[in-house]
């Protein structure tokens, strides 16, 4: 049983990390937007929770645990309030999203892929959940920015690849009996890793076969 691995403990740590990480990346998109202190709480707390929100009604867990939990609605504020008052310099805000983006998506790929499974879903289902779990909030986040999420767009590095590989990791040491917080921290490392080299690489996955439009390449 996953829950004899994870604690409530451990389980609640590591979503309130994921949330924190997450939230900053929202909070220092909204500071290079301009937004104000009450756009940074509100890109930062969507940021931070939509994906955890998307996995909780899907699974059933309601209410999720963003409403009952005041730990996970307060965790933002503070992240938002700490980039407010000691955001980087101008030039430096876009790497300091991409870090904490990417940190994030490592661990929320992994709790959400954990979580799934843990209400039944099967290894196929939670690692997708676990995907979704990763990369809602960013998502949310582009949109509510006026941006096009980063999920779909060809001139983008990978995003999504990354957070799959370490959904996939999570569910395999399921299928093989040998999930522990090792190899979950190794799985959300992986997926931080991989990020960090696809932004430092410029990876990008493949276009359709023998592509013909008339859209602009900027």
């Amino acid at each position: 049983m996953l829950l004899q691995i994870f604690s409530p403990s451990v389980q609640h740590t590591l979503d309130l990390v994921g949330i924190f990480v997450f939230a900053i990346s929202g909070a220092l998109l909204a500071v290079r937007k301009n937004f104000d202190l009450f756009g940074i709480a509100v890109l930062a707390e969507v940021t931070a929770l939509g994906g955890g929100l998307f996995r909780d009604l899907i699974i059933g867990a309601v209410p999720p645990a963003a409403f009952t939990d005041l730990g996970y609605f307060v965790t933002p504020l503070l992240a938002a309030l700490l980039v407010f008052f000691l955001h980087p310099q101008v030039e430096r805000i876009q790497v300091g999203v991409n870090v904490f983006d990417a940190a994030g998506l490592g661990l929320f790929c992994v709790a959400g892929t954990t979580k799934a499974y843990e209400y039944g879903l099967g290894l196929t289902q939670s690692a997708t959940l676990g995907l979704a779990t990763a990369v809602g909030g960013g998502v949310l986040r582009d949109v509510l920015a006026n941006e096009v999420p980063s999920l779909l767009r060809w001139d983008r590095d990978l995003y999504a690849v990354p957070a799959i590989v370490g959904a996939t990791m999570v569910v395999l040491c399921i299928h093989y009996a040998v999930l522990s917080p090792f190899t979950s921290g190794l799985a959300a490392l992986t997926a931080f890793v991989l990020r960090l080299l696809a932004m430092r690489y410029h990876w990008r996955a493949p276009r359709a076969w023998n592509r013909r439009s008339t859209v602009r390449e900027d």
